[in-house]
């Protein structure tokens, strides 16, 4: 029987994952993306807790689309402002199995451009 694409995302992300896991010195960068928006979180899997996080559905970001390659760059921003706070540099990045291409690359890219080394 043919796998939904949902289903396939799933078993690449759960993939990744077994390999992947964010500490307190290097928390894990997770994104999630659907056709109009973006968001991500920065987790500490040791301790459980969601250290930062950002997403295209705030009131700040309310005039940008998270469909588009723009509206990721302005959440990467906004995501790497909330990571200075904490005071994380060093972060592991978690495509949850959507393709490094397109948003998810651009998303990457900003993070790096401000700061985040991964």
């Amino acid at each position: 029987m043919a796998r939904s694409t949902r289903e396939l995302r799933q078993r690449r992300h759960a993939r990744i994952r077994r390999k992947l896991s964010g500490t307190a010195e290097r928390p894990r960068v997770a994104i999630s993306r659907t056709n109009k928006h973006i968001s991500a979180q920065i987790i500490d899997d040791v301790a459980g807790r969601t250290l930062a996080a950002a997403s295209s559905v705030e009131a700040g970001l309310k005039d940008t689309s998270g469909g588009n390659i723009d509206g990721a760059k302005a959440v990467a921003d906004l995501l790497a402002t909330r990571a200075k706070d904490a005071n994380i540099t060093k972060v592991v990045f978690d495509r949850g199995g959507f393709d490094y291409h397109g948003r998810v690359a651009a998303f990457a890219d900003t993070l790096r451009a401000a700061g985040l080394e991964f």
